[in-house]
């Protein structure tokens, strides 16, 4: 059987390559169009300024006060950014963290009004309370309660016509005196204990297969 490329069949049809058109070709292929160069940059941008919020949004938390402890939901949980776990004191809370900018926030129950957008930050901030709940009971053999936390960091007013049921909302400067007012719940060997399963990485092991789960029964 004759093969296309071997040698041994004559002479070459194919037209010998112009010096440099390999190179020139290659350069064309792999080069972005001005649009695309313009949508990278401000891509990377945005990257890098979720960055800095969600790192901020961590040192604020992180002063909560002494008996408290808090873990990365997205690190470990493959959550959104700006999305946290808190146990202290008060109890366990999962606070997810939404920066509006200047924007006026309103509420009329569980629907969230912003800029005539109505994002699902409630439903957000449950799920986000239900994932880390599952995670832990299974770890710890027993219910675990979490409280979702809905927290606004911006400088835009909050309305509320209505509060969502189950879901404390606050704004995020007044985050550590929100949930220092829950009182003395639990103990600090008890925090200690939740702590240690929360920073495990094997306790969410199953946490994307959770969120499935919930986003198929919505």
């Amino acid at each position: 059987m004759t093969g296309l490329l071997h040698s041994s069949d004559g002479p070459s049809i194919l037209p010998a390559p112009r010096p440099g058109k390999l190179q020139g070709d290659f350069l064309d292929a792999t080069r972005s169009s001005p649009a695309e160069w313009v949508r990278s940059r401000r891509e990377a941008r945005e990257r890098r300024r979720a960055a800095v919020k969600h790192a901020r949004a961590a040192q604020r938390l992180a002063a909560l006060g002494p008996g408290w402890e808090v873990v990365d939901l997205r690190e470990c949980a493959g959550t959104e950014p700006m999305t946290y776990l808190a146990i202290g004191p008060g109890g366990v809370f999962a606070v997810t963290v939404k920066d509006h900018g200047r924007a006026k926030v309103s509420f009329a129950g569980d629907v969230v009004q912003i800029d005539g957008r109505r994002p699902k930050y409630v439903q957000e901030a449950r799920e986000n309370a239900r994932l880390a709940a599952t995670a832990l009971s299974r770890v710890a053999g027993i219910s675990v309660p979490v409280m979702p936390v809905l927290a606004f960091a911006g400088s835009g007013v909050i309305t509320f016509y209505g509060m969502p049921k189950g879901c404390i909302v606050s704004a995020y400067q007044e985050l550590g005196r929100v949930l220092n007012s829950r009182g003395e719940r639990l103990a600090a060997k008890t925090v200690r204990k939740l702590y240690a399963y929360a920073d495990h990485p094997g306790t969410w092991v199953n946490a994307a297969f959770d969120r499935y789960e919930w986003s198929k029964s919505d």
